[in-house]
């Protein structure tokens, strides 16, 4: 399906125009990938560190040999729970999966397990690369104080941002692009994206069901995360949507219109505003209104590519 952003004059004539297709040409899909996935080795320290400080690495001082016979077998319990519990976090922060893991996201994602396994390294070099930018960041400028081990906790909204851009041929302006990030992994809005949000949230982004991508494109929409979309929250995804003419006297005016219109097609219980069911009711009758608040899904072009990508990476393995 092909999007085109939706631009008219401010005469509100039609929602056509903010519901077309977006035909523009998907850029090379791996273009910012390859940004990021440039040669260098992430600074694991802190894992380390975590490893070699964790629970059980030394018994206090004055605990005697009764009390640590007495709790042996729940100190060994702990010891073993938290061990797990660092190498788990360690093996996600190097983007690798073991077999169990592995055989999970195949089942919880719509991807194979060479394909969880090929957006596993993705992510790791990812956040890398991210670690080792920031780092330089602060280097060449000594008034930056980086947070220490920010780039660790995952993708963040730069990354973010230009994976959308360059990646998944996905431009659009500030407001829309937040709220695509904050919607990504439900549950964890707006902080950096971890590894399983990275592939659940791309298990729906490149492969979801109409069902799946109605979700998350209403959770995008969603302003205030209230479960409605409301005339306010429409006016301020829209007003973009038009360009102005220096002769209107109200360019507002142009996405007032534009905002009756969207509640004409998507308000079916016609209470002024858009709950879930009357958005989902909507795309059922009609799947072009998926994105009528602005392009929040990759184009098909840009879907193929990066998926092509990710099968050429295995076989040249």
């Amino acid at each position: 399906m092909n999007r085109k952003p939706a631009k008219d004059g401010a005469t509100g004539k039609g929602l056509v125009a903010a519901f077309d297709n977006n035909t523009k040409g998907g850029a090379m899909i791996m273009k910012s990938v390859s940004i990021f996935l440039a040669s260098g080795r992430r600074a694991s320290a802190q894992s380390r560190d975590q490893a070699g400080n964790g629970p059980g690495s030394a018994q206090p001082r004055g605990t005697s040999d009764s009390n640590a016979k007495d709790q042996t077998g729940t100190s060994r319990t702990a010891i073993s729970r938290d061990n797990r519990r660092i190498l788990a976090r360690m093996d996600e922060l190097n983007g690798k999966l073991n077999p169990k893991m592995l055989e999970m996201y195949k089942r919880r994602t719509h991807f194979s397990k060479v394909e969880v396994e090929a957006l596993c390294k993705i992510y790791r070099k990812l956040v890398a690369n991210a670690s080792l930018n920031s780092k330089a960041l602060a280097a060449s400028n000594p008034g930056v104080i980086a947070k220490a081990g920010s780039s660790m906790d995952g993708i963040d909204r730069s990354v973010f941002r230009e994976l959308l851009h360059s990646t998944f041929d996905i431009v659009t302006e500030e407001t829309l692009m937040e709220r695509i990030f904050c919607a990504w992994e439900k549950g964890y809005e707006g902080l950096p994206i971890r590894l399983e949000g990275w592939l659940m949230g791309l298990s729906t982004f490149l492969k979801g069901s109409q069902a799946e991508k109605t979700a998350f494109c209403f959770r995008v929409y969603d302003l205030n995360s209230d479960g409605f979309i409301t005339k306010d929250e429409m006016f301020a995804l829209l007003r973009n949507c038009l360009i102005k003419q220096p002769q209107d006297e109200d360019p507002d005016e142009g996405v007032k219109d534009l905002v009756e219109i969207a509640l004409r097609k998507l308000d079916m219980d016609k209470d002024g505003k858009i709950s879930f069911q009357d958005y989902q009711e909507a795309i059922a009758e009609e799947p072009l209104l998926l994105e009528a608040f602005g392009q929040c899904l990759p184009s098909d072009r840009a879907t193929m590519s990066f998926l092509s990508t990710l099968q050429a990476q295995e076989d040249s393995n």
